[in-house]
């Protein structure tokens, strides 16, 4: 079977940055990991705005979204902390329930200190190509650049946006050099471009603690 993903990320820049940090720290990523079927947690950040949050999750199968324990921490019943940490003082700028459909069984690596995450919806009529373009040219290229460790790609089968693709780098700045804009522009490039919406870049580095914990 294939694995998924779990994201959420927010606008957090009303929140307090301590307490933020703590809440999610010491409540939200420990009530996960406690559940069966959570693989990992790691925590990012914008790498030119702080502010921005995003965890990612993954999972052995989306199926664990619907186990009880699950549910009982999911936004529905959400603690008074989390509420006031997410709905009070954060803006959502994404939530991801996918499943892993390039390779389909890999694990987020531990070792990136960088992360690009690409969500983008697609026009019908445009479907099949852009998997065609995104498994044999797109993926590919990116792949093969200096500091890529990791490429996957996700669809989801809810709401939102319907592909999203994860790459673990060395750095945050290995999505911006010359090497990564060659194999991202080419003419099937260009040709898709008219048929994709909704488009959603992150450009992330890894959270890092750096107070001891309350």
């Amino acid at each position: 079977m294939a694995l998924a993903l779990l994201g959420g990320g927010f606008d957090c820049s009303a929140a307090a940055p301590d307490e933020f940090d703590d809440w999610y720290d010491t409540e939200h990523v420990p009530e996960r990991l406690r559940i069966s079927g959570f693989i990992n947690a790691v925590r990012w950040i914008g790498a030119e705005n702080p502010k921005i949050s995003l965890a990612i999750y993954d999972l052995e199968s989306l199926a664990v979204l619907q186990k009880p324990e699950y549910i009982a921490v999911s936004p529905a019943n959400f603690s008074p902390w989390a509420k006031r940490m997410l709905i009070d003082h954060c803006t959502r700028l994404c939530r991801f329930n996918c499943i892993q459909i390039t390779p389909g069984d890999r694990v987020a690596p531990d070792n990136a200190q960088g992360l690009l995450v690409s969500a983008i919806n697609v026009a019908p009529e445009a479907d099949a190509e852009f998997n065609e373009w995104y498994d044999t040219e797109h993926l590919p290229r990116l792949t093969e650049i200096p500091g890529v460790i990791c490429a996957r790609r996700f669809t989801s089968p809810g709401a939102g946006h319907k592909y999203v693709a994860t790459y673990h780098l060395s750095t945050p700045d290995v999505c911006a050099s010359a090497a990564w804009q060659a194999a991202a522009t080419t003419p099937w490039t260009q040709k898709l471009l008219p048929h994709l919406s909704d488009r959603l870049r992150l450009v992330l580095r890894r959270y890092v603690r750096t107070r001891p914990l309350p």
